[in-house]
């Protein structure tokens, strides 16, 4: 028998737009995808040659758990210099991308039973690793109107002796939208501790994220390479948080992860020293995309939920045309050949809205908005 964890865990729609789409494609037809949130850049030639110069160099055996002391250093340095924050490489741990990062803040933080608050709509995986340490997900609406951003009054009526942390993410997937100074500052004042998903940070158009460190040291922040870096492959990830949790995190880690890739944390050394031309090249990149897609989708029809000036993601209004985001998205696949994401795969109020990914060249965005306005052109309903 299948056990009841697993059957609960619900799939992340997004990989099922993609393995539709690849099964399309094996038909010989082109899809443009605008669903999946992966850059598509190569990784930086500075991080490629160090993760070669660190299989030739015998580098491919076990790092300490908590990671490669170099790299933690590195992390030290990049928040002491973007942010302002001072953190020592005694508060980090390394992981294999932020998925185990997550778990194990979740594990470290929650018993059964104990709450999690999280947004809705928020990033697909979260309640599933909410679920699997078996703990309860408390959903807290946030809306349009609101550029999707916490009204932190109302998390604050969400807390209980069983909240055990609140779960933020700016820039945010699926919007794109950054948390305002204020309303971080808000959050961190509350009676809880607060799980801030940083992954998206550097990929900021026009503005600057601010780190939950900037206002609290009684958080956990989750990062990565794999966003700004280009890493995706590489799974290299990180951990911050208050030093009583090192320990039992650390425990975790060699239990269940042992280390992170040898050679990707080297290349992650390379990356936070070396690679912020390519940065600043890949984020203009993405500025020029975002810029046209904004503009297109509007002339489209669609409304743009907030003003999305982080990661690579457009979070559209789509209700004029249908209040069943999953049936469009597979109806825009199938008769349009693009990929978009429904709203449904980000929670309830993520219903009737579309999030579109502009992590593909500017060439194949064209192409697949001007095969929207056909399929607009023609459309009668679901």
């Amino acid at each position: 028998m299948i056990s009841d964890k697993s059957n609960e865990i619900k799939p992340f729609i997004v990989m099922e737009v993609l393995e539709r789409a690849s099964e399309i494609e094996k038909r010989g037809i082109r899809v443009i995808h605008l669903e999946v949130g992966e850059p598509d850049f190569d990784a930086p030639e500075c991080v490629v040659r160090a993760a070669e110069e660190a299989g030739r160099e015998g580098r491919t055996h076990y790092t300490h758990s908590l990671g490669d002391p170099e790299l933690r250093e590195e992390i030290c340095k990049n928040y002491l210099r973007n942010y302002g924050v001072t953190i020592y490489p005694d508060q980090i741990l390394v992981t294999s991308g932020t998925s185990p990062a997550i778990l194990m803040a979740l594990a470290v933080l929650c018993n059964t039973g104990d709450e999690v608050i999280l947004s809705d709509p928020g990033y697909a995986c979260y309640p599933n690793f909410i679920r699997f340490v078996d703990a309860k997900m408390v959903k807290v609406p946030v809306y349009e109107e609101d550029g999707f951003q916490y009204r932190p009054e109302n998390i604050a009526k969400k807390i209980t002796d069983r909240t055990k942390a609140v779960m933020i993410n700016s820039p945010m997937n699926p919007t794109g939208n950054l948390l305002s100074p204020q309303t971080l500052q808000q959050i961190a004042g509350l009676p809880t501790t607060i799980i801030s998903d940083e992954i998206y940070h550097g990929l900021v158009y026009g503005d600057r994220a601010h780190s939950i460190l900037e206002y609290s040291d009684r958080a956990f922040v989750l990062n990565g390479f794999s966003k700004l870096y280009a890493m995706t492959g590489l799974r290299l990830g990180y951990i911050i948080a208050p030093k009583e949790y090192i320990r039992p995190m650390q425990k975790l880690q060699q239990n269940l992860f042992i280390c992170a890739s040898s050679t990707a944390q080297r290349a992650g050394i390379a990356a936070l020293r070396s690679a912020g031309q390519d940065v600043e090249r890949m984020k203009t990149i993405y500025n020029e995309r975002r810029l046209y897609m904004i503009r297109r989708l509007k002339q489209l029809g669609f409304t743009i939920c907030g003003n999305p000036l982080g990661a690579f993601y457009i979070f559209v209004n789509a209700k004029h045309l249908s209040n069943d985001s999953y049936k469009l998205a597979f109806d825009m696949l199938e008769k349009a050949h693009v990929g978009v994401t429904p709203g449904i795969d980000f929670g309830e109020n993520g219903e009737g809205y579309l999030r579109f990914s502009y992590a593909n060249s500017l060439e194949n965005i064209i192409e697949g908005l001007d095969r929207l306005e056909k399929y607009l052109a023609n459309f009668s309903g679901l």
